[in-house]
């Protein structure tokens, strides 16, 4: 039962990220529609929504960017990223001649 708890919190983990990326995405794309919309009002003034696209983005990068980080230290500690993206180790000290 532990096993499967820990689980459980594992995911988690993952998935509130993952929605807080899509509700910045949902953020900024309604910003961006409510400008666009707002030009077949009457209204003479046509305000862009900033602080909702400020806000959306800074929750988009922080969720895509956590669920990156975590999926690149994952396959860096199994040993399948690309050689240039593995951990360097330090060179061995040359035999004195």
């Amino acid at each position: 039962m532990k096993q499967i708890f820990i689980r459980f919190i594992a995911v988690l983990l993952l998935v509130v990220p993952g929605l807080g990326a899509t509700y910045g995405f949902l953020l900024m794309k309604d910003a961006i529609f409510h400008f666009f919309a707002s030009f077949g009002d009457d209204a003479s003034v046509h305000s862009f929504e900033w602080w909702r696209f400020i806000a959306g983005l800074a929750l988009f990068l922080l969720g895509v960017g956590f669920i990156g980080g975590w999926t690149f230290f994952r396959d860096r500690k199994r040993n399948y990223v690309s050689p240039r993206f593995k951990k360097k180790r330090p060179r061995p000290p040359r035999p004195e001649s």
